[in-house]
């Protein structure tokens, strides 16, 4: 009788600290590492520290040279037909240019070379791949002065 009141109160113990371990575990914060709900269907990766590269030689040895300085910009005049009635009746000159320059850096180029101001410039790309510059001077400047010095007539 005794024995098994006895090990009735052993049980009723570890019972009651099993209990006080399980109670004491929920009133502590739970943790969830390692468990993480997806709700995306696309992973994405976590963004982590980016170090700038330290180099130990340059990758160019020498610095890249501006390609289109003002006599790369215009290749040369045009002398058709078609732009020797431009230069006579409106005024303009007619010019194959670089493909990769814009009408800004055309008219820039114009002005240094021939020393002659631009009102505006048309471009377009031919059947053949390049570039013609259609460039209209201002009322100050003659076509035909500017074709004569040039050497287009």
């Amino acid at each position: 009788f005794f024995l098994n009141e006895s090990i009735e109160r052993v049980t009723m113990a570890a019972g009651k600290v099993k209990a006080s371990a399980v109670a004491k575990k929920l009133t502590k914060a739970v943790s969830k590492k390692g468990t993480r709900i997806h709700n995306k269907v696309h992973f994405y990766r976590g963004k982590t520290v980016d170090l700038p590269s330290v180099p130990k030689y340059a990758k160019k040895s020498t610095p890249k040279k501006n390609v289109l300085d003002k006599f790369s910009v215009i290749k040369y005049p045009l002398t058709t037909e078609s732009s020797m009635k431009l230069i006579e009746d409106s005024n303009t000159l007619v010019f194959i240019v670089d493909i990769k320059c814009n009408k800004r850096q055309i008219k820039n180029a114009v002005k240094e070379l021939y020393s002659i101001e631009a009102d505006r410039v048309n471009t377009l790309i031919t059947p053949k791949g390049a570039k013609k510059a259609y460039v209209k001077l201002s009322k100050d400047h003659d076509a035909l002065d500017v074709a004569n010095k040039v050497g287009v007539i």
